[in-house]
């Protein structure tokens, strides 16, 4: 079956500044040094720092006092995978690797292309025969080299790391070597809203799909409770497409590790193709997370997504990509069923359209 995820170009923008820093990254003839920090240059003008802004049209019909919403769509690529991505080509780029390469079903592989163009760097993206994405224009204007794979993402995942460690091309595929590296990469957006609040909110609620994120801001947030800086480590809410995310199913049975979901029983579609999986490849980190601050894990129809993406740019002016909005749905059920007292929450909203 052929899927269209329904995202639409960004038409990334390089701005004079970041392409002067591109053209000194690229330059043979400087230090590795000098590479390096032109990089790292970059990486400070275009990632994170994303707004943590009071949802105050939202807080008014639903009756919950200071909700906030984190706006990854701000980052180049419009979605948080621009922070993994740049942290990887930045470790790619100190250890000397000319080739990076990972499997994607669209964002992920903008993300990394863009990133890999900047620094110079032959970028290999394997995407399931399947799929279809009008990203993969974006990923062709940075010159990244597209190659077909047959099976599932999942499938692609493990054929690509395989092909990488072979050739010995740096692998920034999710669940391998470089798990540790993206989550501290994530780690960085519970930095950015203790910034903000100068304390950690009662909730943090964010869609989950592989899971890297969730188990990041997790992170962050426990090494900044362990430093003293904050009163409390958040309780982490998950929200995912209806029984088609292995860490929603296996925190609904109970368990401590994350199960697999047959195959079989996943259906794609154009809402839900960026939470599904069979496999996710951080799940037990995730998993970890929701168990270990007391949090909580909920099913989400496509319906339901679709229409908080309307309700969103409607009543707060987001343009949200419907699978982002999951946590946030996941989080508002939790209020309707038992009303929650005046404190702070926030939503991660990973993606625009």
């Amino acid at each position: 079956m052929n899927i269209l995820d329904g995202i639409k170009s960004a038409d990334i923008k390089i701005t004079k500044e970041v392409k002067n820093l591109s053209d000194m990254v690229k330059n043979p003839n400087l230090s590795i040094i000098d590479r390096i920090e032109s990089f790292e240059d970059i990486m400070s003008l275009e990632i994170g720092d994303t707004s943590l802004k009071r949802a105050r049209n939202l807080e008014r019909e639903l009756d919950i006092r200071q909700l906030y919403i984190k706006y990854e769509g701000e980052n180049p690529s419009g979605t948080q995978k621009d922070r993994i991505a740049f942290a990887q080509v930045h470790d790619a780029l100190r250890r000397d690797f000319k080739i990076i390469s990972l499997a994607t079903c669209g964002n992920y592989g903008v993300a990394v292309a863009y990133a890999a163009f900047l620094a110079g760097m032959h970028c290999k993206i394997f995407i399931p025969e399947t799929y279809h994405t009008e990203r993969l224009k974006e990923m062709e204007v940075f010159n990244a080299e597209i190659i077909r794979l047959p099976g599932t993402y999942e499938d692609t995942v493990t054929q690509s790391s395989k092909l990488a460690l072979q050739a010995e091309w740096y692998d920034a595929n999710p669940g391998g070597v470089n798990t540790s590296l993206q989550i501290k990469a994530y780690s960085e957006i519970a930095n950015e809203i203790y910034d903000e609040l100068h304390d950690a909110p009662k909730y943090i609620a964010a869609p989950v799909s592989n899971g890297t994120l969730l188990a990041g801001i997790y992170r962050g947030f426990v090494s900044l409770h362990k430093r003293g800086k904050t009163s409390r480590i958040p309780i982490f809410i998950a929200g995912s497409s209806a029984y088609k995310n292995p860490i929603i199913s296996s925190f609904k049975s109970g368990l401590d590790t994350c199960k697999d979901i047959d195959p079989k029983l996943i259906k794609e579609t154009a809402v839900n193709e960026p939470l599904i999986n069979w496999h996710s490849f951080d799940g037990d980190e995730a998993l970890y997370a929701i168990n270990n601050s007391n949090g909580e894990a909920h099913h989400i129809s496509d319906k339901k997504m679709k229409d908080m993406s309307t309700y969103l740019h409607r009543k707060e002016g987001y343009r949200i990509l419907p699978a982002s909005t999951s946590g946030l749905i996941a989080l508002l059920q939790i209020h309707k069923e038992n009303e929650m007292i005046n404190d702070r929450y926030v939503a991660i909203l990973t993606g625009k359209y």
